[in-house]
């Protein structure tokens, strides 16, 4: 078991016995590795310590709903903006196939595709010269089920695996503060509507929550909440385009592509990373 392996297991035990608050020990353990050694894969791979990790886990949903809020008013703003906008702690560039790209179906268009290992589980990660494509976990479902999607909805491209070409897209999430957020396009294709949600997305802060109703109403379309949740469960990159900070009104978890599990570990690893980089005292205590 390679230390991305083991650091993934230790998250989803986390998540498992949360009510439990499990011991250091006993995470270290689980494992296989002595509570030291656990310490510091855990702090170099995931950014936090382990005690860290479980606080942002046992946060109130509501409560981060709560806090979200006021953030979320600005969606209807943002939106109109160009694609080029600071869109919080990232500048991300979501860019729609055009009307002649889609009907070409990706002719001329070469898009490289590879698979990498993350803290948070195996990535396939496809990119277009405009940008990314595609991004999902692969122990959701496999790499060849991507690449095989991501053919059928580009059937006329030319797709090719080249894992250093894609390989920016994932060291971008795990960059540390020092070294900065470089700017991301990403290249979707969707209709309008899902679009436009993919965008109020990228406008949800890290470490916050929305719900589905929230989005409509942000969007102008308070009534449309079930149409939401089939644009957020229809988007094409994850962690990206951050679906998994999408939630009931209830606060209750909600559907998660990836699974409910992946979607709690998500959320508590963004939420430890972000008090990590506001906090004063060293992350890994």
């Amino acid at each position: 078991m390679n230390d991305y392996a083991r650091i993934e297991k230790a998250l989803a035990f986390m998540v498992a016995h949360a009510a439990a608050q499990p011991r250091l020990e006993t995470v270290a353990a689980h494992v296989h590795l002595s509570t030291f050694h656990f310490q510091r894969l855990f702090c170099r791979y995931v950014g936090v310590s382990p005690k860290r990790f479980l606080q942002a886990l046992t946060l109130e949903r509501g409560k981060q709903l709560m806090e979200s809020s006021a953030s979320l008013l600005e969606v209807a703003h943002t939106l109109g903006l160009s694609g080029g906008s600071r869109l919080y702690d990232h500048f991300v560039q979501l860019e729609a196939v055009t009307p002649g790209e889609y009907k070409r179906k990706g002719e001329g268009v070469e898009i490289a595709y590879g698979v990498h290992d993350t803290p948070l589980g195996r990535m396939f990660v496809a990119v277009t010269p405009r940008g990314i494509c595609r991004m999902g976990f692969v122990d959701a479902t496999s790499a060849e089920s991507l690449q095989a999607k991501l053919a059928k909805e580009w059937p006329h491209s030319t797709l090719y695996h080249d894992s250093e070409a894609t390989r920016y897209a994932v060291a971008g999430l795990f960059a540390t503060p020092e070294q900065g957020a470089a700017s991301l396009s990403l290249h979707v294709s969707g209709t309008n509507f899902q679009i436009a949600v993919w965008r109020a997305l990228l406008t949800i802060p890290e470490g916050k929550l929305a719900s589905y109703s929230q989005i409509a109403q942000a969007l102008g379309t308070p009534k449309s909440s079930r149409a939401v949740g089939n644009a957020v469960g229809a988007n094409p990159i994850a962690l990206w385009i951050p679906c998994h900070r999408v939630v009931q009104q209830s606060g209750a978890l909600g559907g998660y592509r990836w699974g409910s599990e992946k979607k709690q570990i998500v959320q508590a690893w963004e939420s430890a990373q972000l008090k990590a980089t506001t906090a004063s005292a060293d992350a890994c205590v």
